[in-house]
């Protein structure tokens, strides 16, 4: 509604100065309000409530507004007609996509995220970055872009040498054992204690990586051995937490390894190589350290290794050349952001950046505990994401049974692993990216207030409410009314579904979807307490409201879809 309302007046806007935002908000004296008259206003030298009127009167609003006045010091209050809002209500439930067109500009999206390293556990570090990368691609799935997902796993590099040995020492079979039980965190520390503690182990480590680089067979296969077993894991670890990322979409950095000698080859044939104290950089244009001087980015190293750097920059080359990318997300720490932005430039003086292709840096914060330090176990040691999940889906078992103690243990469990794992996701994606947030398990799994299990329970009362009456949601038909003002507060809120994914898309946040549905489950709360539905006072009501119902249940379940969130049917 807001766009509809924003183009409208936009015209008139336009009229006084090319480009004016008319800075269209939600109200609580009207539907919305534009506010941009007064900032216009002052740019032009005008009055700004003579202004907004002017504005007003030469908008074309008849179709949609019962009522537009001009308040205060030049606010425009925008009153939405109720037959215009009846008749959007009617086409929004007969609309499949519930109100959210395709995108006008679709284009191949390459996501990147997770990134997990083989021989190493999924930690809570890996939470945010899963999880927002896969709502991320979910929305943009919705909206008709080709998204290709990527997951850059740690598979290759100097600490191999050390892992396939460890492995060699304790033999096939065992460390298979091991790995596939996902005590991956033990085998590499183990690996590590006899890197650091003997010296014809790390001899033997060295040699290693020299045969593995070389592309010697029987390394290769053992190579392929721990990446299997750790992979194995992975998907584990995904399964639990419901997302789409599958084997086809591993792309370590093994994959880029025999790109990297190109790398170095064409940077130096464009004049953009400079030797640094043995190394070999590009220096990016605007990145400078804290004195002031030019900031290197590590191509290959004095030992003729490459840097991290490398590794991006073929990807970016790949991603854009290969696979034909317009757009490439990095859903990666905020700590990466420099590193990031210097590869960006790089590709870009390159030429490996298409002029229509862009790069964005997709940063979140970090997961905290209730001491607002990093968040580790009691024991101090990081957060092992499979325990977080099993003691999510444990916790919201209990829950679910202090809310119902008759209820089956069995037949709560499906119900308990989408509450609790819904619970830890909802928390995390409903937290402004940028943000550090706490992780608090009471609130998370609450069943009151800005929590998965509350848009969750929410649809699940919708659900029991036609079950009570016998018949199915897809069942409801007809012309909705809205007449109270909690049925119109609902009806605006179900309407406003499409500008919350296009407004998630805009900036790459999921927490914007979350707070449009959390704002919708609260409207339908409201609605719920004060229209009665099933004892409606004459069959016409009761049948608008069931059609509320239905709606509201529509677009909870697919936006908690988008964001990677189970909506069950029953709690």
């Amino acid at each position: 509604m807001r766009g509809l309302l924003e183009a409208r007046l936009q015209a008139a806007f336009d009229r006084v100065e090319p480009g004016a935002d008319p800075q269209v908000r939600p109200s609580e004296r009207a539907d919305f309000q534009a506010n941009g008259a007064l900032s216009l206003a002052r740019r032009v030298g005008r009055d700004p409530r003579q202004l907004a009127a002017e504005i007003a009167a030469d908008a074309s609003l008849e179709d949609i507004c019962s009522a537009v006045e001009v308040s205060g010091p030049g606010f425009i209050n925008l009153t939405l007609a109720e037959s215009f809002v009846v008749g959007e209500l009617a086409a929004l439930a007969d609309d499949a996509r519930l109100g959210v067109e395709p995108s006008a500009d679709p284009c191949t999206v390459v996501v990147d995220y997770s990134g997990p390293n083989v021989a190493k556990e999924m930690h809570v570090g890996h939470l945010r970055s899963t999880i927002i990368g896969d709502s991320l691609c979910r929305v943009l799935d919705f909206l008709g872009y080709d998204v290709v997902r990527e997951n850059h796993i740690g598979d290759w590099g100097t600490p191999f040498g050390m892992l396939i040995e460890h492995l060699v020492d304790v033999g096939e079979k065992e460390a298979v054992h091991e790995l596939s039980v996902g005590d991956l965190d033990m085998f590499y520390r183990q690996a590590r204690s006899s890197f650091d503690g003997d010296e014809a182990f790390r001899e033997r480590a060295r040699r290693r990586v020299v045969l593995l680089q070389s592309g010697d067979e029987d390394t290769l296969r053992l190579w392929r051995l721990l990446v299997a077993q750790s992979v194995g894991y992975f998907d584990e670890v995904y399964g639990k937490l419901g997302v789409l990322l599958t084997d086809d979409d591993i792309v370590g950095e093994s994959f880029y390894n025999p790109l990297l000698p190109a790398v170095v080859t064409d940077l130096a044939a464009e004049g953009l190589l400079v030797e640094s104290e043995g190394a070999l950089c590009v220096f990016p244009e605007g990145f400078t350290n804290r004195h002031g001087q030019p900031l290197p980015l590590i191509v290959q190293k004095s030992d003729e290794g490459f840097g991290y750097a490398a590794t991006d920059l073929a990807a970016i080359r790949d991603r854009v050349g290969r696979i034909g990318a317009r757009l490439i997300l990095y859903v990666v720490g905020a700590p990466q952001a420099q590193h990031l932005e210097m590869c960006f430039a790089a590709a870009r003086v390159a030429g490996w950046m298409a002029p229509d292709a862009r790069a964005v840096h997709v940063s979140f914060g970090s997961v905290l505990g209730t001491d607002r330090k990093m968040f580790r176990s009691r024991t101090g040691e990081t957060v092992k994401l499979a325990d977080l999940l099993d003691e999510a889906v444990q916790r919201a078992d209990a829950a679910l049974a202090g809310r119902d103690p008759g209820s089956d243990a069995a037949g709560r469990a499906e119900v308990a692993h989408a509450v609790g794992v819904g619970a830890v996701k909802y928390a995390d994606l409903s937290t402004d990216r940028g943000r550090d947030y706490v992780f608090d398990w009471d609130r998370m799994l609450a069943f009151e207030g800005d929590t998965g299990p509350y848009l969750q329970y929410a649809h699940a009362r919708i659900h029991s409410i036609f079950r009570r009456a016998g018949e199915g949601l897809e069942e409801v038909r007809g012309r909705p009314v809205v007449g109270d003002k909690a049925e119109r507060a609902l009806a605006l809120a179900l309407l406003g579904y499409a500008e919350a994914v296009d407004d998630t898309v805009h900036t790459w946040s999921p927490s914007r979807l979350c707070g449009y549905l959390f704002a919708l489950a609260t409207a339908f709360t409201t609605f719920y307490e004060t229209c009665p539905v099933l004892q409606a006072a004459d069959p016409d009501t009761r049948r608008s409201r069931m059609l509320l119902c239905a709606l509201t249940a529509r677009v909870l379940e697919h936006g908690l879809g988008l964001l990677g969130i189970t909506a069950p049917e029953q709690m």
